[in-house]
């Protein structure tokens, strides 16, 4: 499977990125006939509407001439939003003091899901403090991550 990620991050990324755009990460949701590729964008100037069908135009055009994904899916282009997936080092690294929710592969202390203040990035490490102790993650460890939007009163 990641080596599918791999590819479609490989097809998509040049695309994205030649309209001025990061592309922010993939989640290819694959749930029998309906099928999903969403595609996150970001740019510092922000995301728009307009911005996310042109991007969708021209993914879903090379998309449709590479043919990478077996079968029918729907296209979906969106920025990351507040409560934004997290996928590498990098952008672990970017929202570092900020609260994230991480759900790993596997069980760890008896559970998969965690939630705490993302105290930064050691080597592939993730560190995060909750309940007044520190977590440390490997990257390859999570499934899935992303931030917690916190609201001052």
């Amino acid at each position: 499977m990641a080596t599918k990620h791999a590819a479609l991050h490989a097809l998509i990324e040049p695309v994205v990125a030649a309209m001025g755009f990061e592309l922010w990460g993939i989640d290819h949701l694959s749930q029998g006939k309906n099928s999903r590729l969403v595609i996150y964008i970001e740019r510092e100037s922000g995301v728009s509407v307009e911005d996310c069908a042109d991007i969708s135009r021209q993914v879903s055009a090379v998309m449709d001439v590479e043919d990478p994904i077996a079968g029918e899916y729907r296209l979906e282009v969106s920025s990351p939003g507040m409560a934004r997936p997290l996928y590498s080092l990098d952008q672990f690294t970017r929202f570092q003091g900020h609260h994230v929710a991480l759900k790993l592969r596997t069980a760890f202390d008896g559970r998969r899901k965690y939630q705490g203040l993302l105290v930064g990035v050691e080597g592939d490490e993730i560190l995060l403090q909750l309940d007044g102790e520190e977590y440390c993650f490997p990257i390859e460890s999570i499934d899935s991550a992303h931030i917690v939007p916190q609201f001052d009163d």
